[in-house]
């Protein structure tokens, strides 16, 4: 048996990163793609994104590298300090780019965003379009949406985030949302905590604050462990942030006071559990609605992007079938994000107090530490991927 691997129709449910980053690869071998989205606009979700050099490497295969280094943040180096602001240790990024082969990109959603949708071809985005089932007959495979609108194709991405309604279909049943433990705030701002160029890291209490330079600013987020997820949306964030960090050294008062809030977005971080696969039949997961990540090692995004090449590498070339391509796909992505969602909780819990004494003595290591061997831990999450 041998299908044809070029010019397949593609439904993908989620305009997000992964959903515009599959939409561009497929479309770049050939296949008519159609992306399906819930929102009757596009707008980023969260301020910023910390890029690291996997998921740049992907755009640099998808032709989009000019772009991304045309809009994204010079980090050149970075910096952790204790929250009375003596600092615990300070280096440079260059050893991370030599040894592979590409230098991060902190950068703005929307400026991502932008790119990508720009790259997939806007024509091709259906907004309005709530999916709420896909059903696979072994031909084709159809996405039913809230308005009763029917989409079919070749096969069906399902990128619709971590409160995936699709997801229970590849995997048989319904996948918790786990509270890592921490609520988050970030934003943007026109000045950072240290350097323009360094990712800059205040550390106390199981908590944190940093920021990190895109364009024409920096991304910024605060870290503080709480009890239970649930959002209060009562108070003004400056209020709330201040309560947590009004006795921290003069340059996070100050960033709390620069915040606009109404831009300020607060979350509670959520991961979950890993699944056993991500394709069943004519249907595949990818993104958050396959792998929900805490944000600690910056890889949710990246991890995305890489679902993207990868399923668009197994369909330019295998040729069994699609189902097989597909299945392909997910016996090398589950492995690999099975480990970067359990290194993600692992530093979550690290950093955010969930053992307290080995938080402290996390910080005493940063005291010692050269740099080397955080490179080293930013260098598995990025070698060990399909871009070496």
């Amino acid at each position: 048996m041998h299908f044809c691997v070029e010019g397949l129709d593609i439904v993908i449910v989620g305009g997000g990163i992964g959903g515009l980053t599959t939409a561009v690869a497929l479309g770049r071998d050939g296949h008519r793609v159609t992306v399906l989205d819930q929102a009757v606009e596009l707008r980023p979700t969260g301020a910023g994104i910390s890029l690291w050099s996997n998921g740049v490497k992907v755009l640099n295969a998808l032709g989009l590298g000019p772009a991304i280094a045309a809009v994204g943040g010079l980090l050149e180096g970075v910096t952790y300090l204790d929250r009375s602001g003596a600092p615990l240790c300070d280096f440079s990024l260059q050893p991370l780019v030599e040894r592979v082969g590409q230098r991060p990109y902190p950068v703005r959603r929307s400026d991502l965003q932008t790119l990508l949708l720009d790259a997939a071809g806007r024509d091709d985005i259906r907004l309005g379009q709530r999916a709420v089932a896909v059903d696979d007959d072994g031909e084709r495979a159809t996405v039913t949406t809230a308005t009763g609108d029917r989409f079919s194709g070749d096969l069906v991405v399902v990128a619709d985030g971590t409160h995936s309604r699709l997801r229970d279909h590849v995997i048989g049943q319904a996948v918790p949302r786990e509270y890592v433990g921490y609520h988050n705030w970030n934003g943007i701002v026109p000045d950072g905590l240290g350097k323009p160029d360094a990712w800059t890291v205040f550390l106390g209490e199981a908590k944190r604050v940093s920021t990190m330079p895109v364009r024409d600013g920096h991304y910024f987020f605060f870290d503080v462990p709480l009890e239970h997820p649930e959002i209060d949306a009562t108070r003004a964030p400056k209020d709330v942030l201040a309560d947590h960090f009004g006795w921290w050294a003069e340059p996070v008062r100050r960033l709390i006071d620069q915040l606009d809030e109404s831009a300020t977005a607060n979350v509670s971080i959520h991961s979950h559990q890993p699944i056993d696969r991500f394709a069943r039949g004519r249907v595949a997961l990818l993104g958050d609605a396959a792998h929900t990540t805490a944000p600690d090692l910056g890889q949710g995004g990246c991890q995305a992007m890489e679902d993207a090449l990868v399923l668009a590498h197994h369909l330019r070339t295998t040729n069994v079938s699609v189902a097989d391509s597909l299945r392909r796909y997910s016996d090398e992505r589950v492995p690999r994000t099975d480990a970067i969602v359990r290194r993600a909780t692992e530093r979550a819990r690290l950093s955010h107090g969930h053992d307290l004494a080995l938080t402290e003595a996390w910080y005493r290591e940063l005291a010692t530490e050269d740099g080397s061997n955080i490179i080293d831990g930013i260098c598995k999450s990025i070698e060990t991927g399909p871009c070496r």
